[in-house]
């Protein structure tokens, strides 16, 4: 069985609070890293798994402000020395808005926290990332959406290509400095993101399950783990790739 390395490993996450983010800050934890989370949410709402847990740090905050960024990235070097891997995850949905129907205010939320907190989070975490004994990693979260129509409105969709240039261009400029940056594509996750198309009769998430060749939803924890390969030294020789775990939506 093969094995990860990720063992007293430092790793900042963004978008603990819950979801995919919460689902790797504990699947980390449980391979032995140590675990910056950042959320906008407060310590409160998090899982008791990660308030109790004594490799566990956390930062309130915006991703879209650098004060928040160079909070996180403070803390976490104060605390452990150094930072080996970014998980940029946090991120927000439009609710399958089109353009005409997009404001301003959405369009610019939705580039603030999908695009610009990455961007954010990454240049400040960059230079830990490159003094990385065992080589920094990110990676990125995308989307479906960042490879075809239809995953998300216009200003989702946008956002979510713009995270895969980012990705390519960042792998780019930097591998031959050590770094491997990745971004994973999700389709359909069943996080409280998408709680809304599971009221009721639940009518739209049976469509997306009807819709998927895997026939279901995927858990969060699936994504963590996809993660957890891409951040060890397994995926050594991965670099700016954008890999999909979609049940197979985009084979269609």
């Amino acid at each position: 069985m093969l094995k990860t390395d990720l063992r007293g490993k430092v790793v900042i996450i963004t978008g603990v609070a819950s979801g995919i983010g919460e689902a790797q800050a504990l699947t980390f934890l449980n391979e032995g890293a140590l675990v910056c989370g950042v959320d906008i949410a407060s310590f409160e709402n998090l899982s008791p798994l990660l308030q109790q847990s004594e490799t566990f740090l956390f930062v309130e905050g915006d991703i879209s402000l650098s004060e928040t960024a160079e909070k996180a990235v403070g803390l976490t070097v104060d605390k452990w020395d150094g930072i080996d891997i970014l998980l940029n995850t946090a991120g927000i949905l439009d609710d399958f808005t089109p353009t005409l129907e997009t404001s301003e205010e959405k369009w610019d939320r939705m580039m603030a926290i999908n695009v610009k907190g990455m961007y954010l989070m990454t240049n400040m975490a960059l230079p830990f990332l490159l003094a990385s004994e065992n080589k920094g990693v990110v990676v990125n979260m995308t989307s479906i959406a960042g490879t075809v129509g239809g995953g998300g409105g216009a200003a989702y969709t946008a956002s979510k290509h713009a995270v895969v240039g980012y990705t390519k261009q960042l792998t780019y400029d930097y591998a031959k400095q050590g770094l491997r940056a990745n971004a994973i594509a999700p389709g359909a996750i069943k996080t409280p993101m998408n709680a809304a198309d599971f009221e009721g009769d639940a009518v739209m998430a049976k469509w997306v399950a009807e819709e998927t060749p895997a026939g279901r939803w995927a858990e969060a924890h699936e994504v963590a783990n996809l993660s957890l390969f891409l951040a060890s030294s397994l995926a050594d020789y991965i670099h700016g790739a954008v890999i999909p775990i979609d049940g197979g939506w985009t084979a269609k």
